[in-house]
């Protein structure tokens, strides 16, 4: 009966261990995108039966390939997790989401959170990141790694889906790159009428 026991958690504790795997990068050591989705998901429907504001940033280091390619690919994996724990560092609360998106892309979901706030977090991971002044020589904006990023907010409605908030972060993004990069913008999405 104990050695029965004892396999049951062994099992219960290596299916934990394996599903906390699957929902982590294994670089960054943050959420991976499987997890980010999942969560996007629960958070939007969440956010839409009680009607408060669900906050996307989405963000990347500028110049990353300049600095892949002066630096080396092993220092610029070295470089991610560091943004990564710094980004991290963040964000306070535990609903709060922090994944890599893809390649150097980061992205946090924040729950109940307006476009103040949340472009109160996107100018802590600026600051934080440049307190680490991580050198970047390669880069056309600053001596060290700065990063963009996109913010977008809205009420979820059911005329909307989650792909709507990530399209305009990432507009939000594109933005901040063109108007040169190392700073946030935020696009709150329009209440539906």
């Amino acid at each position: 009966m104990i050695q029965g026991k004892k396999t049951e958690a062994a099992l219960k504790k290596a299916n934990l261990e394996l599903e906390r795997l699957a929902n982590l990068d294994s670089l960054t050591h943050v959420a991976n995108r499987r997890r980010f989705d999942e969560y996007l998901n629960r958070e939007w429907n969440l956010a839409q039966r009680e009607k408060y504001p669900l906050s996307l940033i989405l963000f990347d280091l500028d110049y990353f390939k300049a600095y892949n390619d002066y630096y080396g690919h092993q220092a610029g994996d070295r470089c991610l997790q560091q943004v990564a724990r710094s980004s991290g560092s963040a964000i306070a609360r535990k609903t709060d989401l922090l994944a890599r998106y893809g390649g150097e892309e980061f992205v946090i979901i924040l729950a109940n959170t307006n476009g103040d706030g949340a472009l109160t977090v996107a100018e802590t991971i600026r600051d934080r990141l440049k307190q680490l002044q991580l050198p970047h020589l390669d880069s056309q904006v600053s001596p060290w790694v700065t990063v963009s990023l996109g913010i977008a907010t809205t009420i979820p409605t059911e005329q909307e889906n989650p792909e709507s908030l990530i399209a305009a972060a990432d507009a939000a993004l594109y933005e901040a790159k063109s108007q040169g990069r190392d700073r946030a913008i935020l696009k709150e999405l329009p209440p539906d009428p």
